[in-house]
């Protein structure tokens, strides 16, 4: 009977000790465990995504490094250990709100819609949605697949346009929406789907990575642009604050655009393939006068 009297005590020492840790601050929280948790993404070339090795790599990836060790410093630890964590589309901003992952850079755009749930650091990126499909498709505009299969990647905002364009104009699309970037594609080289809606970046990067490059075109009107940022969690000022300070650094101090030409304008892993890519004004301008602003 004694140690069923102590069930309820030890149940409740038990949630608390749990409330606390959840509540923790994230900067008290890595200092603590010496430990940060990155989330990344599997298949956004060449944003975030695994290489032949099975290692992550890419151009927010190299970013998400750089504040890592903005953060060591700050926090005056002799090392820093990153756990990395995998993310989709759908699952990447509960991860982030439960703590799971403290910091989230992959291809995740920045929209007044997300702030509710999450905050944004500066932008690291800025894009819009088009069409990947095949040279011979007969596809050039969105308007070309009206009663046709379009693919796109679930919990994304290309997803809601697509939907917003189809509510507005009336044309019907036989939407099949997909796991990540890489299973879109793979739809499309398999002819279950005429075209892949995402953003334009990313279409350059499956693209690049297809047995035949240039079997496959991008083609479309761009939609509305869209900046990307890195995810953390809200109201926790302080960590905002340094991971923008060091976001800021690398923009104008121009190592972004360094990482920019690495990723967009060399050759690349798995293949060696070059997007051949340059910064476009957009991203320049932001490189200059960072900002945290959704666009649109």
């Amino acid at each position: 009977m004694k140690h069923l009297r102590l069930l309820p005590l030890l149940l409740l020492l038990t949630l608390t000790a749990r409330a606390e840790s959840s509540s923790l601050l994230t900067l008290e929280k890595i200092s603590r465990t010496g430990t940060i948790s990155l989330g990344h993404r599997e298949s956004s070339v060449p944003f975030s995504y695994y290489d032949n090795k099975r290692q992550v790599v890419g151009y927010s990836h190299d970013l998400m490094l750089a504040v890592v060790e903005r953060i060591r410093r700050e926090l005056k630890l002799p090392a820093l250990a990153v756990k990395l964590v995998p993310v989709t589309s759908q699952n990447r901003i509960p991860l982030v709100q439960n703590g799971s992952v403290d910091l989230e850079c992959g291809s995740t755009t920045h929209n007044r819609d997300r702030e509710r749930q999450v905050a944004f650091s500066v932008s690291i990126f800025q894009t819009s949605s088009r069409l990947l499909t095949r040279r011979d498709s007969g596809v050039q505009e969105l308007a070309d697949l009206k009663g046709r299969r379009v693919a796109v990647t679930a919990g994304t905002t290309s997803e809601r346009s697509l939907l917003l364009h189809s509510e507005s104009t009336g044309h019907r699309f036989d939407i099949v929406t997909v796991k990540d970037h890489g299973d879109g594609f793979n739809r499309v080289q398999e002819g279950r789907a005429e075209a892949f809606l995402m953003d334009e970046a990313m279409l350059y990067g499956l693209r690049v990575r297809a047995d035949r490059p240039d079997d496959w075109r991008v083609v479309g009107a761009p939609m509305a642009a869209e900046v990307y940022a890195c995810m953390l969690r809200k109201d926790d000022p302080r960590f905002k604050a340094l991971v923008d300070r060091g976001l800021t650094d690398l923009m104008v101090s121009g190592e972004a655009l360094k990482i920019y030409r690495r990723w967009f304008q060399s050759p690349i892993p798995p293949k060696g393939l070059n997007l051949n890519w340059p910064a476009p004004e957009p991203l320049l301008e932001l490189y200059r006068s960072p900002n945290d602003r959704p666009l649109g």
